[in-house]
């Protein structure tokens, strides 16, 4: 029923789905969400391997990961904290998490997620338990370390993926991208115009003492100057820039320019620097647009692979707007951590279905979309009748709904009112 909703109502709550799925009511569905004990984990793991039959093991199979937000109201939310929301493009209250999407050309699935919790949350293990965060979770990691979880467990769920790709709020963390090689694992990362390289390898040394008194140098000191990105790709000469076509695209060939050199990277205190591709790809028709690109791909890897390769994190934004659109993964009303999962993976699987009715029907309809798919299921799934006393019954209903809550702001202002008057008193 809580699918079926997914793909019928039109604000994706539990209020409007009962609504319109047939026998479907407020609690149980409530209950199924918030209160039951399934697991999510279990579920989310099984959308992996299925997701990896349809996507995984081609030369263009990518796992990409990236950030979504979730504004809310309040403080009762797991999660909720006054953070940057990339949404919104401003610091907001608001829910973030990370999630991982299964690529393969043009079609793409979520496969996993991670919330994040803010310093402050981990710091308040009472609110922690009010909204059911596991022991074993309340533990401060950065977006990056929830990102290289995911990694791991998809690795761990039998996933097959060519590289990993990133934007740049995960590349400009360099032990993010040490483990990941470390891990020997391909990535494709992003990283901001100051990121600092090496033209020559630094070729990390302790320096020798100059003088006989002091202390003994320890520290590794680089032998050759770092430069950053934005300085070494203005230096290149016009004619290193190679026009590189992308994919076919709805409104003719996307294209790029861009241009490719091999540098090291070298983080201060690693024994030997990394020698790695560093790619600068502009717009054709706004060159002033620049991403800045490492990647540990091997040597021989072409500047328009790793280009193509780079530009597949265009398929993880549209399966945030599928997900949002047509899934409902930004329309819950829930609080706690076990029915935020719960939600997600109920998502992912709708998701999923979508997923495989688009590769079942390729041939016959290829531009068959997920808002093709829900307006289909909209319109032939069994929906609760539109009688003239069902249409009153759901007014009464909102009606009621609505009275409780108006209701439950006066007795909370009476309460802070008491309050008040009594701290006045006193």
């Amino acid at each position: 029923m809580y699918l079926q909703g997914l793909m019928q109502a039109g604000r994706k709550n539990i209020e409007r789905m009962e609504e319109v799925v047939p026998d479907c009511s407020y609690q149980p569905l409530h209950h199924f969400i918030s209160e039951s004990e399934w697991e999510a984990r279990a579920v989310l793991d099984q959308i992996a391997v299925e997701a990896d039959r349809l996507l995984g093991g081609s030369e263009n199979s990518c796992l990409l990961i990236d950030e979504s937000s979730f504004e809310k109201k309040g403080k009762s939310s797991v999660g909720v904290e006054r953070q940057w929301s990339g949404r919104l493009g401003k610091v907001e209250n608001s829910q973030v998490a990370v999630f991982a999407s299964l690529t393969q050309g043009k079609y793409s699935t979520l496969i996993d997620t991670r919330l994040y919790l803010p310093q402050k949350w981990i710091q308040d293990s009472e609110r922690c338990l009010a909204a059911g965060v596991p022991e074993s979770e309340v533990v401060l990691k950065s977006k990056a370390d929830l990102a290289f979880e995911m990694v791991l467990q998809a690795r761990q769920n039998g996933v097959r993926f060519s590289w990993v790709g990133v934007d740049g709020g995960y590349g400009k963390e360099p032990a993010f991208l040490r483990r990941l090689a470390d891990e020997g694992e391909v990535f494709v990362a992003d990283v901001h115009k100051d990121q600092k390289i090496f033209v020559e390898d630094p070729d990390p040394r302790v320096p020798e003492r100059e003088t006989p008194r002091g202390k003994k140098p320890t520290r590794l000191k680089a032998q050759s100057a770092s430069q950053r990105v934005d300085a070494w790709a203005a230096a290149q000469p016009s004619e290193l820039w190679q026009k590189v076509v992308v994919r076919p695209g709805t409104k003719g060939e996307v294209r790029v320019e861009a241009l490719h050199g091999r540098v090291w990277l070298w983080d201060g205190s690693e024994p030997k620097a990394r020698l790695w591709h560093i790619v600068v790809i502009r717009e054709v028709s706004s060159r002033e647009t620049i991403k800045y690109v490492l990647s540990n791909a091997p040597a021989e890897v072409s500047l328009k692979r790793l280009v193509q390769m780079q530009r597949q994190r265009f398929w993880i934004e549209r399966s945030f707007e599928d997900a949002k659109s047509e899934s409902g993964m930004a329309d819950y009303q829930v609080r706690g951590w076990s029915a935020w999962h719960h939600h997600m993976a109920l998502v992912m699987m709708a998701m999923l279905f979508m997923l495989e009715e688009k590769l079942s029907h390729k041939e016959s309809h290829p531009l068959l979309s997920c808002s093709d798919i829900e307006f289909l299921l909209a319109c032939f799934l069994p929906k609760r009748g539109g009688t003239k006393r069902e249409v009153v019954r759901q007014m009464d209903v909102r009606h009621k709904a609505r009275q409780k809550a108006i209701e439950s702001a006066y007795r909370r202002q009476r309460l802070a009112d008491t309050g008040e008057w009594a701290q006045a008193a006193a």
